[in-house]
């Protein structure tokens, strides 16, 4: 296949991927393989759920990770800052008694004080103040988080003149902010899994889903690039990448959270 007829098929795959909506990667069934993290995030978070706990989870996406815990939708929150997706939720989480919110760029969360027994957050930006006030005393902290270092791998050899950011969001980093906002870390590990797409639809699919780690990718600005990449692929049978995953569990003070409490931020996260 000519250049020609690749810019072609690879731009309709830009166009499936512009009605990308939730969180389902099932596109790419078959097209990547992922290294697992040596946890499972939904593991560690049922290790510390019970039914009749009161349940927040930031950034849910479509719901799907969510729905994988069974809880009971009346003791579930949400929220969730893509439009998109909100308008989602709306339709299939709210019937069904959840409390769905739309959190901005500030976040800000529009619960009251202590209102949650345990906090679920995957790969979603948050503040630590803000999390312990919503927690109730000696309320949990699940989060599993995307670290600075991911995708830089892939990034590097797809944007033209990429700059790789100070590494400063990373396990410890984290682990000490939670302590120092009066959390006690139960379990935290770090990972930096590979990744391997097997067709360039699949990479050019995932790319576009994760934009704000591949700044100005297009098919048709990035040509030159992605042509190495299948070149390199059909050599290889594959190209690879490499993410950039911790996890924490941590349980808030029992003492609670005042109003005077240092504000310690978590923001700017994938």
């Amino acid at each position: 296949m000519d250049a020609q007829a690749l810019k072609k098929a690879w731009l309709h795959v830009e166009q499936e991927q512009a009605s990308f909506i939730g969180w389902d990667f099932s596109y790419l069934d078959g097209k990547y393989e992922q290294e697992p993290t040596p946890w499972c995030y939904e593991d560690l978070g049922r290790r510390v759920l019970t039914p009749d706990m009161h349940l927040l989870d930031m950034g849910t996406g479509g719901g799907e990770r969510l729905a994988s815990f069974g809880h009971p939708w009346h003791l579930v929150s949400v929220t969730e800052g893509w439009e998109k997706n909100y308008r989602l939720l709306l339709e299939t989480l709210r019937p069904k008694g959840v409390d769905v919110q739309f959190v901005g760029d500030d976040q800000r969360l529009k619960f009251t004080d202590h209102s949650f027994d345990i906090v679920l957050n995957a790969h979603e930006s948050f503040q630590i103040s803000e999390v312990r006030r919503v927690l109730k005393p000696g309320g949990f902290l699940v989060t599993q988080q995307v670290g600075d270092l991911n995708g830089i791998h892939l990034a590097s050899r797809l944007i033209p003149d990429f700059h790789c950011g100070p590494f400063d969001w990373h396990l410890s980093v984290v682990a000490d902010q939670l302590e120092q906002a009066g959390f006690t870390v139960r379990y935290a590990d770090e990972a930096y899994p590979w990744q391997k797409f097997f067709d360039m639809a699949g990479l050019i699919y995932y790319v576009k889903t994760i934009a704000w780690e591949f700044p100005g990718f297009s098919v048709t600005t990035h040509m030159r690039q992605l042509l190495a990449l299948h070149e390199e692929l059909g050599r290889k049978g594959y190209v690879s990448n490499q993410e950039h995953r911790f996890i924490l569990v941590a349980k808030a003070p029992e003492t609670g959270w005042t109003r005077t409490d240092k504000k310690i931020g978590a923001e700017g996260l994938s």
